[in-house]
């Protein structure tokens, strides 16, 4: 890297201040960061370089997922944007009490938690520099989810509960999700928290159910929601689902039926003016008796924020979600923060998984608690329902492994397709797919998506994909269509119509059944054979081959290689090198955020 090669790229902030320009070049500080910084200090008359670069950091942490930055330890916890390493030690920090004091001197900054309100940007607290608007938004959130969970608990018809509970448990009625039910019945707030798998919307379903049973008149209105249309969509089918085969009053069971959930935008009522303001708020709260949220570790906590401040205090609130999965791609991991190392009556964790075992099972269990070398155990078995690659699956890309199974699903999709067969493309595309952590890039979806193809044309006949539409196109939806209600990650297949013009239909599955749609209405789509494990998260597929890269790549973490993972059903295909997966298990999302310390 040098100035005479690099200093106009678009990462380089060419009027940076002196002070910055080394953080900037090394990929720590981003030109937004810098040039933000740089803003916030002239409007204030500021020209102390120290003041500069701790505002620089403020800012850099939001766009990373923290939610401060933390004056005191950013030296040891701080990372480069950059592929190529950087000696981060050879940087020239400042020391970090003569940086807390000029940053405690500034006017920029108001110092303490005893003033609520302020009309400065940045907040220290301790050693944490926030931008001042998360910092409120953090506070916010701890009061109001404490309020919720100190509320003394429902009165509720004891005897009928216990009934129901027996009824709709069976065996289970002192298991986790019996007791999450109840949870969700006695208290104002509680957590239903756990894996892929493991019964959290079957609890939702019974628990919505339990709580009918409890209304002798009218019954409680309750609104679902979930961070996606997709997420919501599947929230909705579930609950549906599970309704059909309970043993419930035919009341119950209809209201069950006629729920429908939404996005948690929708349910607040997002004004045309703003992404950040809503309709719903605390001076104007939501109609709603009880408020459940899906798929909650995907919520920011500004979104959790605008959450909490609009469900009433007399009403009920549930979060469901899985905080082993990847978080929010805005500032905040606030599902984690909530359900914490020790989880109580409210929050309960579901353990037992009823939707794969074996070694994927024993795999994702591994990468959850962050034991690489058990993981790597589990990996080197044989016999299993998990198969080992140990190879950069960009360095061999024509592997067996992925080439044969690849080319064979997508033959069964064509197959079925062409002969007008929607039910059976649908059944066939969702046996296998190929997931990768990058977009783009020699290990990236577009990538292996333009290879799969290549495949498919050496080796199934009339297979001509350079017309776009063909029969059999696996499809994926990449913005909500709310009038068709498809959302933005659903998936569906491109099918023979059966008439002489060759007409196709694109069919997607919805509650069960199939609907279909000329390819004109579809607005927003693309071709499948392969996605990112962010775009597959909520997906289930019977096997799933997921292509690591390697160990340098910014992006493996945990949370992101234990999310892979969970999208089998039947069986794994991990393509990586054992370096590439002990950084993955070893290397946590690691975000700066003080919301647990508050609850």
């Amino acid at each position: 890297m040098t100035d005479v090669v690099d200093r106009f790229g678009a990462r380089f902030a060419l009027r940076a201040p002196e002070r910055l320009k080394p953080f900037n070049r090394a990929g720590l500080l981003s030109a937004v960061d810098v040039h933000v910084a740089r803003r916030l200090c002239e409007l204030c008359g500021m020209e102390d370089p120290l003041v500069l670069l701790a505002v620089a950091f403020a800012v850099r942490g939001p766009r990373l997922g923290h939610v401060f930055v933390d004056l005191e330890t950013v030296r040891e916890t701080a990372t480069t944007e950059l592929e190529e390493p950087v000696d981060l030690d050879a940087m020239d920090w400042p020391a970090a009490s003569d940086w807390i004091a000029a940053v405690a001197d500034s006017p920029l900054v108001m110092r303490g938690e005893t003033v609520a309100s302020s009309d400065r940007p940045l907040r220290l607290v301790g050693t944490r520099l926030y931008l001042d608007r998360y910092w409120a938004e953090e506070v916010r959130v701890a009061e109001d989810l404490r309020g919720l969970a100190s509320a003394a608990e429902i009165v509720v018809d004891e005897a009928r509960l216990d009934a129901g509970v027996r009824r709709l448990f069976g065996d289970q009625a002192a298991g986790r999700q019996a007791r999450a039910a109840r949870a969700g019945v006695q208290r104002r707030f509680s957590v239903v928290a756990g894996g892929p798998g493991t019964g959290k919307t079957t609890t939702v379903a019974r628990l919505l159910a339990l709580l009918f049973e409890q209304s002798a008149g009218t019954l409680p209105l309750v609104g679902l929601a979930a961070p996606t249309g997709k997420a919501a969509a599947r929230l909705e089918e579930a609950v549906h689902e599970e309704a059909r085969g309970l043993e419930l009053d035919a009341r119950v069971r209809d209201a069950l039926l006629t729920l429908q959930a939404t996005t948690l935008h929708r349910m607040l009522g997002r004004t045309p003016s703003s992404n950040s303001r809503f309709r719903h708020h605390r001076a104007n709260r939501l109609p709603h008796d009880v408020v459940i949220v899906d798929e909650t570790s995907m919520v920011s906590l500004s979104m959790m924020a605008r959450l909490v401040e609009a469900v009433r205090a007399d009403a009920r609130l549930v979060l469901v979600g899985d905080p082993g999965q990847l978080t929010s791609v805005e500032a905040g991991a606030v599902l984690g923060d909530i359900v914490g190392p020790e989880p109580s009556d409210a929050i309960v964790v579901l353990d037992h998984v009823h939707r794969f075992g074996g070694q994927i099972a024993q795999l994702a269990e591994a990468v959850r608690a962050g034991k690489s070398d058990v993981a790597l155990d589990v990996l080197r078995r044989t016999g299993g329902n998990v198969d080992w690659i140990q190879a950069d699956p960009a360095e061999d890309p024509a592997s067996p492994a992925i080439r044969e199974p690849a080319v064979a699903a997508a033959r069964a999709v064509i197959d079925a397709a062409r002969a007008g067969d929607a039910v059976g493309a649908l059944q066939a595309l969702g046996a296998f797919r190929v997931l990768c952590a990058h977009r783009r890039g020699s290990h990236g979806a577009i990538t292996w998506m333009n290879r799969i193809e290549s495949w498919l044309a050496a080796e199934i006949p009339g297979f001509a994909h350079e017309r776009g539409w063909y029969a059999g196109r696996p499809l994926l939806v990449t913005e909500n269509d709310y009038g068709l209600r498809l959302y933005n990650g659903d998936t569906g297949v491109a099918v023979a119509d059966g008439d002489a013009d060759g007409r196709l239909s694109a069919a997607f599955e919805r509650r069960g059944e199939v609907v279909k749609f000329r390819p004109t209405r579809l607005s927003a789509v693309d071709t499948v054979y392969a996605m990112t494990i962010h775009k597959a998260q909520g997906s289930q597929f019977d096997t799933a081959a997921v292509l690591l890269p390697p160990s340098s790549s910014r992006i493996l973490t945990r949370e992101l290689l234990y999310t892979a993972i969970t999208r089998a059903k039947e069986k794994l295909v991990l393509v990586g090198t054992e370096d590439a997966i002990k950084t993955a298990v070893e290397r946590p999302v690691a975000r700066a955020s003080g919301l647990r310390d508050r609850l």
